[in-house]
């Protein structure tokens, strides 16, 4: 077996309105990764997905969600790996939020990243990934806190 490619971390974590935004071209590998027809157990190897989460870990939010939103447009409507891939999409926008200081939109996402787990059923993992990590990250967001780096 094959090891996984390692993941390149972007040259900076974007903030809007702080610093440039990424070009289009840092994404292109992760993009190109991920192609229409792809099942969950396919997309959970990919470079996009790997990225996604550890982008989320290690304080590349805004990167997380762009490397992330080409899985979930694969993943079939109403399962439970979309559900999941859009509560770590809108984890990562409430981590962005946090570090902006807008702490009401915050509030506002972790409602929708609970909604999103919460129809991922009594699945303890979804795509290699353990749910509990996530809501975990979640009460850290809830109690104030920012996600900083992780460990992943």
């Amino acid at each position: 077996m094959s090891r996984p490619e390692p993941i390149p971390l972007p040259p900076h974590a974007h903030v809007p309105g702080r610093n440039g935004r990424h070009d289009d071209a840092v994404f292109a590998r992760f993009h190109d990764s991920v192609r229409p027809g792809m099942g969950a157990k396919e997309l959970a190897r990919t470079l996009a997905w790997r990225a996604g989460w550890v982008y989320l870990n290690r304080g590349f939010y805004w990167e997380a969600h762009e490397v992330l939103e080409p899985v979930w447009m694969v993943l079939p409507d109403g399962s439970a790996e979309r559900q999941f891939t859009q509560a770590l999409i809108q984890l990562a926008n409430a981590a962005l939020k946090h570090r902006m200081g807008r702490e009401n939109a915050v509030r506002r996402l972790c409602g929708i990243v609970e909604k999103h787990l919460a129809a991922c059923g009594t699945s303890e993992r979804v795509m290699g990934l353990e749910v509990r990590a996530v809501r975990d990250r979640l009460a850290i967001l809830r109690g104030g806190g920012g996600l900083g780096v992780l460990v992943e």
